[in-house]
Order: structure tokens, then sequence, then C-alpha cells
């Protein structure tokens, strides 16, 4: 069993190691752009990046806005259940995210997606959607790249196809995109 660990941590270390640091700059960017700007943040994924998305709404909204002049303008779209089960019922599954957007989204607003395969049907339809729309759109991706990849304006891979591995990195880069602001709030006002 201890083998197994050790190899485990081996390899989220690897995970850990192929996060570019320039394309995570990159993605600070634009978060810094959006709060300059007073653009509205959307987030959301499936699965284990569903709960990424909550934790990285949580922490951008409450621990990196304690931080600064105002509020960052956050809100994760897989945490309304009712909304987005009338959507899937209603519609298609494929339209939970676009169809919540489609009441709030302006031209401008940033979008970003988690997925470790990049290629769930939902977070593709609501990416085209965001770049038909005028919005920035951001995804980070696992190593199989998917569709996501293609359409995102930005894209952070993570060089794994392990499911978990891929999701612990992605909460290590929104961990980096909060903590940005709530170690270096002066980010906020250059």
């Amino acid at each position: 069993m201890e083998q197994w660990i050790n190899d485990y941590i081996r390899q989220q270390k690897s995970a850990l190691d192929s996060i570019p640091a320039s394309q995570v700059a990159a993605l600070i960017e634009q978060v810094r752009i959006a709060y300059r700007e007073d653009r509205q943040i959307f987030v959301f994924g499936n699965g284990g990046s569903a709960a990424n998305a909550s934790h990285f709404a949580t922490d951008l909204g409450k621990g990196s806005s304690d931080k600064l002049p105002r509020r960052f303008r956050v809100i994760s779209l897989n945490d309304n259940v009712s909304w987005m089960t009338a959507l899937g019922n209603d519609y298609a599954y494929d339209q939970i995210f676009v169809r919540q957007m489609a009441n709030y989204a302006r031209p401008g607003d940033l979008v970003i997606t988690m997925s470790v395969s990049g290629n769930s049907p939902n977070l593709i339809q609501a990416i085209a959607w965001g770049n038909e729309h005028q919005l920035e759109t951001i995804a980070l991706v696992g190593a199989k790249r998917g569709r996501l990849a293609e359409l995102a304006k930005h894209v952070v891979v993570v060089d794994s196809e392990h499911y978990g591995r891929v999701e612990d990195a992605h909460m290590g880069i929104c961990h980096m995109l909060c903590y940005a602001f709530m170690e270096k709030p002066s980010l906020a006002e250059s």
C-alpha cells in the first residue's frame, strides 16, 4: 500500500509540475480585468469539477473579495440545483449552463470551466455560446484536451488523464487565481 501511495504522490507532483506558470499568469490577468471592469465571472463543471467550481466561487467571492475595496462578482452555475434540473428536464442537459448564462451574461464577462476530458457536451455548448456572445472563455482541461481546448480563448492543460490528479491540479490553479488577490491585493489596483 505504501508503494502505491508513494507512486500516487509522485504522479500528482508530475501533474502539478505540468502546470504552465505563464498561462496561469494570463488567467490571473483575465480575473484582474474582470475585477477592474466589474464583470461577472461564471464558473462551472461536472462531477468533481462542479465541486471545484463551487469551491472557487467561494474562495474568490469571499476570501479574495475580503482583501479588496469591492467584491468580485462570481457565481458557480452548479449551485442552483432546482434551476439546473428544470433546464435539463425542459430543454436538455447540455443546456443547463447556457440557459443560466443567457439570463445574466453580458459581453466582456468571464467564463471559466473545468473538465478532465474536455468533451462534456454541456461545457462545450456553454463555451461556444460564450464565444458567440463576446465573453472571455477559459477552460482548464486534462491531457486529453478535447473540444474545449479548441474552443476556449484561454486554455490550461494539466498533463495527465487521471481524473483525481487533474481535478486536484485544477483546484490548485483555482487557488492560485484566488490567492494571487489575497496575498497581492495590489494586483486589483493596477
